[in-house]
């Protein structure tokens, strides 16, 4: 198989040549190939680097071990994440009323998966534009839910600014076009829009705990790796401002008990447990410290 791969010179955020390895990190999931993970020392994002191109990534997505495309409930691991989502579902329609002030309008959701949050918010009286670029993702929403997602390219048709809210829940980080999204997002959204940015945080002491057998690294279909710091400069150079930061509580526990499989062969529950608990603790004082971060910005 020809696999196109990015080799990046400069950083892919804000463009600084002051870039290195950092560390290397296995796929896990498919490939089982070693990937390079590089830092920058400007804004501190964090790049896979020589990973597939658009047009050789979709390789790396087909697992039924991969839940946000199969929605497989298999194993233990997977059972728990079920358990938790309806209630995560339920945070996550609360957050955008919070923030947005209503409790219906237009939303657009990238990268939906299977539907399950653009189903939500759609059954709580918003009209939501769901897009999705895996097929095996949109035929599960739409055996599902009845819910149609559309291509992603559908994105750039759209240059009047319509959605109140835009939401990204663990996919900035896949995102190969990661400038001309953001840039998009500017288009799309009405005046004083929220865009809510959920991604991993390499920051955090579960990332610290596991080092390169951290799941949500999860080479190669995570590009970027960001911490807060870098998160927030890229999204301000857009023309965005910071509203908030939120927690999200069970990722480290998830991702723990994931990164503990990567690295052991085996769940070890009780170190899961221990790990994403003290990864919390720590986040008690400080939400950038967090597994995951929900970041929220507005539209200036």
């Amino acid at each position: 198989m020809n696999i196109d791969l990015i080799h990046h010179t400069h950083c892919p955020s804000c463009g600084s040549d002051a870039i290195f390895p950092a560390l290397s990190a296995k796929d896990f999931t498919v490939s089982q190939t070693v990937f390079e993970i590089w830092h920058c020392d400007e804004c501190t994002l964090r790049f896979t680097q020589d990973v597939p191109g658009p047009s050789s990534i979709g390789a790396f997505y087909q697992s039924d071990n991969y839940v946000s495309h199969s929605d497989t409930a298999k194993g233990l691991i997977n059972r728990l994440y079920h358990l938790v989502r309806n209630r995560t579902l339920r945070s996550k329609r609360k957050l955008i009323e919070k923030i947005s002030g209503q409790t219906s309008g237009k939303l657009l959701d990238i990268g939906a998966g299977t539907g399950a949050f653009s189903h939500t918010m759609q059954s709580a009286g918003w009209e939501v534009t769901a897009l999705e670029p895996d097929d095996t993702a949109r035929q599960n929403a739409q055996k599902k839910y009845g819910l149609v997602l559309q291509d992603p390219d559908q994105l750039f048709t759209l240059n009047t600014p319509v959605f109140n809210v835009i939401t990204l829940w663990h996919v900035l980080e896949h995102v190969h076009q990661l400038h001309p999204y953001l840039e998009q997002f500017q288009k799309c959204l009405v005046k004083d829009g929220c865009l809510v940015i959920a991604v991993p945080n390499y920051t955090s002491v579960d990332a610290k705990t596991y080092g390169e057998y951290w799941a949500a690294y999860d080479v190669p279909r995570h590009l970027y790796h960001f911490s807060p710091r870098s998160m927030e400069r890229l999204v301000q150079s857009k023309g965005f401002a910071t509203v908030a930061l939120y927690p999200m509580w069970y990722d480290s526990f998830y991702v723990s008990m994931l990164s503990e499989k990567y690295k052991n062969g085996t769940g070890n529950l009780p170190g899961a447990l221990w790990n994403g608990f003290r990864s919390n603790l720590a986040a008690l004082r400080d939400v950038r410290r967090t597994s995951s971060v929900i970041y929220v910005f507005r539209k200036k």
